[in-house]
């Protein structure tokens, strides 16, 4: 069976899936690549070798000679698609956020459980990174004893926007953290608090936040969009026997004039290349199966980092813990 997949976005999303889906998914074929910029939908199409290209992503979530869906247009596109595709049938990659707004979550999970089966699979893909699987490995096999504490940071060479704030931090950067988190430690969060230092300039700061769990552990995350030196991304998780931590993913160093160095990558792309393809694989294994990825993230999941980045956001507000309030766990996510 050949899986004929749609990439819904040519931008650099898109186009990243495109390619790992022309280059690396035996069994999946790129058929159409959509975008309201023809042009440039062309252009990925092109590229990587794609049967059609359209311009209204909801027909093509309809069409017949499509049999799944990878969502990487802009995030206010990605609830309706995802409504598409499970209206048309048609199982879907979206990349995250599945919404920033938790209303929004649960009308595909709705959608879902009124089809009685699991349409949307979300591209956290963290959750496919070997740094954190082995960090879930330890924990579940005892080799670091009870779990108290878990560290993270994440960082950006620049913001993205010029118009890109503090929440903004928030809603779109830290639902990686609060998302491989959740799976790492197998619990939810109870509260949230979030800080901001301040800069000398106009960029916007860091966003430091502290959470709580249902089990009694502390997490922390620092977003910083502005660190300048370079993407890097790390995590410590503390246990009572011992710790587990992320190493830098370098291939190389420098040793030259009494001294040594290293180098960081400008984005996420490199250093989560085989992310992205164990999650795009364990996609296609879904639709061929019907079976949903133990490891990956379900609608619930969604809704679960919506739900910490509103009280987030909230938190950074007004200055004071946030509690994180959710519904209780679906029994058709369970």
């Amino acid at each position: 069976m050949t899986v004929r997949i749609a990439v819904i976005g040519a931008g650099l999303m898109g186009a990243d899936h495109a390619r790992i889906v022309a280059e690396d998914l035996p069994g999946a074929h790129l058929q159409v690549v959509c975008d309201m910029d023809a042009d440039r939908a062309c252009k990925v199409a092109d590229t990587y070798g794609a049967h059609d290209v359209d311009s209204d992503p909801d027909r093509v979530a309809a069409r017949q000679d499509v049999d799944a869906v990878i969502i990487a247009s802009p995030d206010f596109t990605h609830a309706p698609l995802s409504l598409s595709c499970i209206r048309a049938g048609k199982r879907a990659l979206c990349e995250k956020p599945l919404s920033q707004s938790s209303q929004e979550c649960l009308e595909i999970m709705q959608a879902e459980e009124a089809a009685g089966k699991k349409f949307i699979m979300l591209g956290f893909m963290r959750r496919f990174d070997q740094s954190y699987v082995e960090m879930k490995q330890a924990l579940e096999h005892g080799a670091i004893g009870r779990a108290l504490m878990m560290h993270n940071f994440h960082r950006n060479v620049a913001t993205p926007a010029s118009d890109f704030t503090g929440a903004m931090a928030i809603t779109n950067s830290a639902p990686h953290e609060f998302d491989v988190v959740r799976h790492v430690l197998d619990t939810e969060y109870v509260s949230i608090s979030a800080f901001q230092p301040k800069r000398s300039d106009s960029l916007v700061a860091p966003v430091y936040m502290v959470l709580e769990t249902a089990d009694e552990q502390l997490v922390n995350i620092e977003i910083n969009n502005n660190a300048a030196y370079g993407y890097d991304v790390r995590a410590e998780l503390v246990g009572e026997k011992a710790t587990i931590a992320m190493n830098a993913v370098n291939y190389t160093r420098i040793d030259r004039e009494l001294g040594q160095s290293t180098s960081y990558q400008a984005d996420w792309r490199s250093r989560y290349a085989e992310a992205y393809r164990r999650q795009n694989r364990a996609f296609i294994r879904f639709v061929e199966t019907g079976v949903f990825p133990n490891n990956a993230s379900s609608s619930w999941d969604g809704y679960c980092a919506a739900k910490v980045a509103e009280a987030g956001v909230r938190a950074l507000n007004d200055g004071c813990k946030i509690p994180v309030e959710m519904i209780a766990k679906p029994e058709f996510y369970a």
